[in-house]
């Protein structure tokens, strides 16, 4: 069974449509990457699948049961959701930030107890990031808030890890390290959708690809259907070339021309 499964879903802010009649599914162990321009609405998207909004038309069903009929507690335990920017304005820790993660399986007024500080030190310390424990995340720098927001998301234990842009504050190689954690995920069993920019991001996870144009149709396939020439060309409104390097091993995805098209 799905554990994440959309039927038919629209979006509109108002009169604006952002997105319609999108249907897809997802299983454990799969990677939905979701690729398109600026302003298309891949972070709405989003937004809908992880409950944070409601879509205007359509249903989301989460393990079998519709979204509309979940509690956010609920939610909570089957999707972690790590957005786009984390604002951080008290100073916490990293290592209590981190540790929020299990709320949803804390009591109102309890507090986090010892096996939820180790699950939140094991994480931290398999994030790269345990020099950080200690640091207030408002003294830390973007890509490590980033780090630390992913971490939060994996204590939830969740089934299906969702990460909006997790790679846009990160260097080279801390990018190349969410790509390999992802990798790891879903080897492991999660689900996991992230929107990314990158085309490159999607060949490297080379499972499947969700492709939002700007008229609000999403298509979704493998990457070898979705990653064409003609189809990023067009989205894009670029030269695209999907050319492979030997050196590497893979196909990459390259502008041909810098200049867009009017």
């Amino acid at each position: 069974m799905s554990v994440l499964e959309v039927r038919e879903a629209s979006f509109a802010y108002g009169r604006r449509e952002v997105f319609h009649d999108v249907s897809f599914s997802l299983r454990q162990g799969q990677v939905l990457s979701v690729i398109g321009p600026n302003g298309s609405g891949k972070s709405t998207l989003l937004n809908c699948l992880a409950g944070l909004l409601r879509p205007r038309t359509g249903e989301i069903f989460l393990d079998g049961r519709s979204q509309r009929a979940l509690r956010a507690r609920d939610i909570a335990k089957i999707v972690g959701y790590v957005p786009q920017n984390q604002a951080f304005v008290y100073g916490y820790t990293v290592r209590d930030f981190v540790v929020m993660g299990r709320a949803s399986y804390i009591g109102v007024l309890a507090k986090p107890g010892r096996r939820d500080y180790e699950m939140a030190d094991a994480t931290i310390e398999a994030m790269g990031i345990a020099h950080l424990s200690g640091s207030p995340c408002t003294e830390i720098s973007g890509g490590e808030r980033q780090q630390a927001s992913i971490a939060r998301v994996m204590v939830q234990s969740p089934r299906v890890v969702m990460m909006d842009e997790p790679t846009s504050a990160l260097d080279f190689g801390n990018q190349m390290r969410v790509i390999g954690m992802i990798r790891r995920l879903a080897s492991e069993g999660y689900a996991v959708i992230m929107t990314t920019h990158t085309p490159d991001h999607a060949i490297m996870l080379n499972d499947t690809v969700a492709l939002l144009d700007r008229s609000g149709a999403l298509r979704v396939g493998g990457t070898d259907e979705i990653l064409r020439e003609d189809l990023l060309s067009e989205v894009y409104r670029t030269d695209v070339r999907m050319v492979y390097v030997k050196e590497v091993g893979r196909m990459a995805c390259l502008a041909s021309n810098p200049d867009a098209r009017p």
